[in-house]
């Protein structure tokens, strides 16, 4: 997602002066139960990602289906409920403190979708043909909420200003026990990319965390977590670009898929069923298909009753 990568890296650049150097605290997941310590406070994350999120919709081509943007926002409400409810009821309500939930979909062919810190949550059109249905539909928001719940953007942006200080403190150690500037830039440069292969491994432990949670917060809203797996089956196959997996920000489509079959039992346990529909990329199919079975029908009775008249 290029435009959250660039979003965290603005937010680094924002957050890299030394008062972000002191740690907020720990901060326990909901769910997971999983500590982290967090050095950017979220008045910082915030705000700095309102104003991202301003800046990106007015560039961004929201969509004008108003059947599809009614259901991103109808599945996106009732999971925001269902996770605050949750939340409410365990004393956890700090995980989501000044968040406001909003859903957008905008005009974009790419299946994806991305949340910002604070509940920012937008959904591309070419993911619908892909979630074909409310219930996958609510496995992508889940995930997408979890992230924002597991606060996964503060996350990463305190392990990249430590990194980041980390840095600059071995430049300054080298620089005065009198090492040419060249080592010291190359020192730097290896150190950077030790820091780098460090946290991809840490990235795709948030993301399988916020798959996990989005399997469980999609149950308690009453959608259907077991479609989970036919859903990402469809996304491995309709990707185009090839992916390592050991470089990549997610877990293989693989590991995924064995993970989310492995959580399953866990997640179906918070779920009770809702009446969902089709996405209408889906269902604009169906009734093609319908209208091509009922015109052959009645051309077929229309012959057998001029066969009769005869």
């Amino acid at each position: 997602m290029k435009f959250l990568k660039h979003v965290l890296l603005a937010l680094v650049l924002l957050l890299s002066a030394p008062t972000a150097m002191n740690a907020q605290g720990k901060f326990v997941v909901p769910v997971t139960g999983r500590k982290v310590r967090l050095w950017v406070s979220d008045e910082q994350v915030l705000s700095l990602s309102a104003q991202e999120y301003q800046s990106y919709l007015k560039t961004a081509k929201i969509s004008t289906n108003a059947a599809n943007t009614a259901m991103v926002q109808k599945v996106g409400k009732r999971l925001a409920t269902a996770v605050e409810t949750y939340l409410r009821n365990n004393n956890r309500l700090d995980a989501i403190q000044n968040y406001s939930w909003e859903f957008n979909l905008v005009q974009d062919n790419s299946a994806n979708a991305f949340c910002m810190p604070g509940g920012k949550i937008v959904v591309y059109e070419g993911l619908l043909p892909v979630t074909q249905s409310e219930d996958a539909l609510a496995i992508v928001l889940g995930h997408e909420i979890a992230h924002a719940v597991a606060k996964h953007s503060a996350e990463q942006l305190s392990t990249q200003v430590k990194q980041q200080a980390g840095a600059k403190l071995l430049g300054a150690v080298l620089g005065a026990t009198g090492v040419s500037n060249t080592t010291s830039l190359l020192t730097q440069t290896a150190f950077s990319l030790g820091s780098k292969l460090g946290s991809l491994k840490y990235s795709r432990d948030n993301e399988s965390e916020a798959d996990y949670m989005g399997l469980i917060f999609a149950a308690m809203a009453g959608y259907d977590p077991g479609v989970a797996v036919s859903f990402w089956q469809r996304m491995a196959s309709s990707s185009t670009n090839s992916r390592l997996a050991f470089l990549s920000d997610h877990p293989s489509d693989a590991k995924r898929i064995a993970s989310i079959q492995k959580w399953l039992p866990t997640a179906l346990k918070y779920y009770t069923p809702v009446k969902t529909t089709e996405t209408t990329t889906k269902k604009a199919t169906k009734q093609k298909k319908s209208a091509k079975k009922s015109g052959t029908k009645k051309k077929t009775t229309a012959k057998k009753s001029s066969k009769k008249k005869k």
